[in-house]
C-alpha cells in the first residue's frame, strides 16, 4: 500500500538510512520504575486512581481535584477532604468569562460575532428567526 506522507516523517535531522534511533540504549526500553496506582474519593463519592511513582507514602498528596466535578478528594473514602472556601472553589470557563465581562458585554460580543458571520454570507438571517 502506498502512503501520501513522506517516509521521513518523524526523524531527525542528520539521521542516514539504516541507522538505529540514537537515543535508545542498546539495552531495550531502559529501567522501569515501580509505580503504584493511589485511589482518592471526593465528597461526591466519585473515584479517581492516580498511578504515582513508588515514593514514601508522605511524599504522595493527600488531596486531589476530582476531575469530575472539582471538588477536593482524600485518599480515604470514609473521610472526604475539606471543602474549599467559596472564593477557591472549582471554576468552569463559563465563571471565568463572567468574571471578565457583564451581561452586556456579551451581548454586544456576540452581536458583534453574528453580524461577522452575517457578512461573509456564513449564517442567514433566516437561520435565528430575525426576518
Amino acid at each position: 500500500m502506498v502512503h501520501g506522507t513522506p517516509g521521513y516523517r518523524g526523524t531527525r535531522v542528520g539521521v542516514v538510512q539504516g541507522s538505529g534511533p540514537g537515543n535508545h540504549s542498546d539495552h531495550g526500553q531502559g529501567e522501569q520504575l515501580p509505580r503504584i496506582r493511589v485511589p482518592y474519593w471526593c465528597a461526591k463519592g466519585h473515584e479517581t486512581r492516580l498511578v504515582f511513582l513508588k515514593l514514601p507514602d508522605e511524599q504522595i498528596p493527600r488531596t486531589w481535584d476530582c476531575p469530575k466535578c472539582g471538588m477536593p478528594a482524600s485518599r480515604d473514602p470514609e473521610s472526604p477532604a475539606a471543602a474549599r472556601p467559596d472564593d477557591e472553589l472549582f471554576k468552569s470557563h463559563l465563571d471565568y468569562v463572567k468574571e471578565r465581562r457583564s451581561s452586556q458585554d456579551a451581548e454586544v460580543v456576540l452581536a458583534g460575532a453574528l453580524e461577522r458571520l452575517r457578512a461573509r454570507g456564513i449564517l442567514s438571517d433566516q437561520l435565528l428567526g430575525d426576518t
